[in-house]
């Protein structure tokens, strides 16, 4: 079976069985401790497996895996000598840079719609009431037949809630102005936020995240999150949001003798911090049940304890880089970290965690049966790409190769809420607008048919028209001022009578 060679000892060699893949993981350990050496190695073996791996590069440093590494030094050839590395070569891998801003990779979207509304709430940290809300405004989107694209679409959908809100309130549930006017108020800070480039089409097929190269590697897709990362609700939502996508759209297949896909989740604590039980119960499901779909999910962190305990429990291959001890939350992190490796009855994992070097790390993975292996302290094997940042050059010669430039760089404006609320406004003005009269000649044919006639005529000039006031009105209004007057009545009885054919 094929496996990953993560590092060794004297006396013992740790490996990653590929048919555990799929059983989840986590990296941790201090900053400068090696993290990003780690993920790189397990990235790169995966790749070779032909399994497509995504991550996040919240640091510029992971997109090295397109590079292949130099010349070894001496110091790396000791290095190789220790762990027994007879073939290594200097490799590249199969990457595509993606980028949500559209700036150093190909553009990441996704539309409203496939957001939902629990995570949009989420980034724009609405309350239970406010989030209440933004679900009955889907609700009526859907129910309306309007699509829900971008933030444009959103806006349009809130203003029309706001104008019908006592009909939306009546069928769906009560729904105030002041909670629409808090949505719009966070839409706009969103989306001054940047998360405007975020949503729109085309959206992203996870079919082009699963890619293979043509001599059959798994192609790595590295999310550039250098700016991302400082908009820590965004970065999270959204990788949230595409580990979600995965668990609903890929079919179950059990256990395969390789994972379909590798996630790696960086900087973790970010999808956790401020999380609503909800949202951390839904994060819960999706890591328990997606290992069926024959995705691994690897979290990488600072601490074990950034991931919650019912999560950590799950992640069966663990790689974990020095902890520094100087602060009581230090020390009872490194306890934690220690508890949760299989026991070495020959090493003190709590002694060891705080001496490990750069380059070393305690490692335990699923052997025979799924079983979790003795923990190992041991030296980290090296992959085979540039650790560290690559060049914007180097980057464009990359990304000019990408198999999916064409389909995503360039943005698809269709028809949806905002066209379509836009459209129904317009057509409402028109038809509530008094028709207009023309002088044309449908108009003539118009009057005299309304008139036709020497009857008509005098129709008109008595009883008069909507422009001016007929004889009889204009009498009228002259009677009222003699209508004590006998002669006043008797002129008005004559009038009357000559007219309708009363007595003569």
């Amino acid at each position: 079976m094929p496996s990953i060679f993560i590092g060794r000892n004297d006396d013992a060699q740790v490996e990653l069985d590929a048919r555990y893949g799929n059983r989840h993981g986590m990296i941790a350990g201090a900053t400068g401790t090696g993290k990003s050496v780690s993920l790189m190695l397990l990235a790169e073996g995966f790749s070779r497996m032909g399994v497509p791996c995504f991550l996040a590069d919240a640091k510029g440093d992971l997109a090295g895996l397109a590079q292949a590494a130099g010349a070894p030094s001496e110091k790396l050839a000791a290095r190789f000598a220790k762990l027994g590395l007879t073939d290594w070569k200097p490799a590249a891998n199969p990457v595509v840079f993606w980028d949500i801003y559209g700036k150093l990779g190909h553009p990441v979207r996704a539309t409203i719609s496939e957001m939902g509304p629990t995570l949009l709430s989420r980034i724009m940290e609405l309350n239970d009431t406010q989030q209440g809300v933004l679900e009955v405004v889907f609700k009526v989107a859907d129910d309306e037949g309007l699509l829900l694209l971008d933030l444009a679409d959103l806006r349009s959908m809130l203003g029309f809630a706001s104008d019908h809100a006592k009909d939306i309130s009546a069928r769906y549930g009560l729904i105030s102005a002041q909670s629409v006017a808090a949505i719009q108020r966070a839409l706009l800070k969103m989306e001054s936020d940047g998360a405007d480039s975020f949503f729109g089409e085309p959206a992203l097929e996870l079919a082009d995240l699963m890619r293979q190269d043509m001599s059959g590697r798994g192609v790595i897709g590295i999310l550039a999150a250098q700016t991302l990362i400082l908009k820590p609700r965004l970065y999270s939502t959204f990788l949230l949001w595409l580990l979600s996508e995965l668990f609903e759209q890929m079919p179950e297949v059990g256990d395969l003798d390789q994972p379909k896909m590798v996630f790696f989740f960086d900087e973790a604590h970010l999808l956790f911090d401020d999380a609503p039980p909800a949202l951390r119960q839904r994060v819960e499901q999706v890591v328990r049940l997606i290992r069926s779909k024959g995705v691994g999910v690897y979290f990488c962190s600072q601490n074990p304890d950034d991931v919650p305990g019912d999560i950590l429990g799950q992640l069966g291959n663990r790689v974990q880089h020095a902890l520094r001890a100087f602060t009581p939350r230090d020390q009872k992190a490194v306890r934690a970290a220690a508890e949760t490796f299989a026991r070495n009855p020959k090493l003190d994992v709590t002694e060891a965690i705080g001496g490990l070097g750069v380059g070393e790390a305690l490692a335990s993975t699923l052997g025979e049966g799924g079983v979790p292996t003795p923990v190992q302290k041991i030296l980290v094997s090296t992959p085979t790409c540039r650790i560290g940042a690559i060049t914007d050059e180097e980057r464009a010669v990359v990304r000019a190769r990408s198999p999916v430039g064409g389909k995503y760089d360039t943005t698809v404006n269709r028809d949806s809420a905002e066209e379509m609320l836009a459209r129904r406004a317009s057509e409402k003005n028109d038809a509530d607008a008094p028709p207009a009269r023309g002088n044309g000649p449908a108009a003539g044919n118009a009057t005299d048919e309304a008139g036709a006639g020497w009857s008509g005529a005098v129709r008109d000039a008595l009883l008069g028209t909507k422009r001016r006031q007929g004889m009889i009105e204009t009498m009228a209004k002259s009677v009222t001022r003699q209508v004590g007057s006998k002669a006043g009545q008797a002129i008005v009885r004559g009038i009357l009578g000559s007219i309708f054919g009363g007595k003569r």
